[in-house]
């Protein structure tokens, strides 16, 4: 694991719990998780390898990754702000869910990179299992976590403006206002 890695795995688990004090939803909040995992797409994504059960670990973290995005994006509490603002608000079992999904690949590869190298060759090869899988696997585990949660949370602000219960409809980015505090609600 390189510095980068570790910095991309801090940022996506701290990004659930800037949202325990709740985090008025914009553009720009939706999109900063989709930048993160983008980038790793981009640095470390070489496709899907086929040989063996490769595509069978790929498809099962996969689909792991978007059940807990799921899970944590409707554990989210969505509602407008004084200002009629959506604001995502995270709570416990949502945080709990998210950090599983990070966590998990996290310290999957913390004991990859320092000490279990052998365990999982040898889980590999009795499994048909090619290294580049679990790369693959790994990175679409956090590409369909962090898409469908930020699916679920846009789906639900959207929800609420349909539904006439903000007051006005979220501007992009940062709405005309300041980065700053904006209600009680982080609003960068």
């Amino acid at each position: 694991m390189t510095f980068t890695d570790y910095v991309l795995d801090i940022a996506l688990i701290g990004i659930v719990f800037l949202q325990l004090r709740g985090r008025r939803l914009t553009v720009r909040t939706l999109l900063v998780p989709l930048g993160i995992v983008a980038y790793a797409a981009a640095t470390y994504f070489n496709g899907i390898p086929t040989a063996g059960n490769d595509v069978v670990l790929v498809v099962v973290v996969a689909l792991y990754g978007a059940i807990l995005g799921c899970l944590s994006g409707l554990f989210t509490k969505v509602s407008p702000n004084a200002n009629g603002e959506p604001v995502a608000r995270a709570r416990l079992a949502a945080a709990l869910f998210w950090v599983i999904g990070t966590g998990s690949r996290f310290a999957f590869q913390l004991y990859a990179a320092h000490g279990g190298e052998s365990a999982v060759a040898r889980f590999s090869a009795s499994h048909h299992i090619t290294m580049e899988a679990w790369v693959a696997a790994l990175l679409l585990m956090a590409i369909s976590e962090v898409v469908v949660r930020t699916a679920v949370l846009g789906w639900r602000a959207f929800s609420l403006q349909s539904m006439g219960q903000l007051t006005r409809a979220a501007r992009p980015l940062y709405g005309g206002r300041s980065s700053m505090m904006v209600g009680g609600d982080r609003s960068y």
